[in-house]
């Protein structure tokens, strides 16, 4: 019984996941409100998702890291945080790790370099598939 009265009082007070559908090695550009005196700003940051903890319970994080004048900076964002306005997606990457803690020991070329190789594969066979198409309606 009182399973029932926690899931039901925490679906009702807990604000949407915001982060659904992202992964570990996708590159996002969160979007989260930022008060400044009387006025609200906008604050973009744009990374790596490295780690997803805790699933899609009401303390799950996602932490996101980038590089920044030749150091790295990462932020830990609750995926249930209200000030989060929209989170976009700009790559996505194929892992084979759940976490992705050696970007850490990496330079920001090295990252680059690896995630390059991924988006023009990608590229590629995007133009394969559309080429037969573009043959059909000649």
């Amino acid at each position: 019984m009182s399973q029932h009265v926690i899931s039901a009082f925490s679906a009702k007070h807990n604000p949407e996941d915001r982060f659904t559908g992202v992964s570990v090695g996708m590159t996002v550009r969160v979007h989260q409100k930022l008060k400044q005196g009387e006025k609200g700003k906008a604050s973009v940051f744009e990374g790596i998702v490295i780690a997803r903890k805790h699933g899609t319970e009401a303390g799950g994080t996602i932490t996101v890291r980038r590089s920044a004048g030749g150091y790295g900076v990462e932020k830990v964002y609750p995926i249930r945080l209200p000030s989060i306005e929209k989170v976009e997606v700009v790559k996505t990457g194929r892992t084979r790790r759940s976490k992705m803690y050696y970007l850490r020991e990496k330079s920001a070329k090295e990252i680059r370099k690896k995630t390059r190789a991924e988006a023009v594969a990608a590229k590629a066979v995007e133009a394969e598939e559309s080429a037969p198409e573009e043959a059909a309606t000649e």
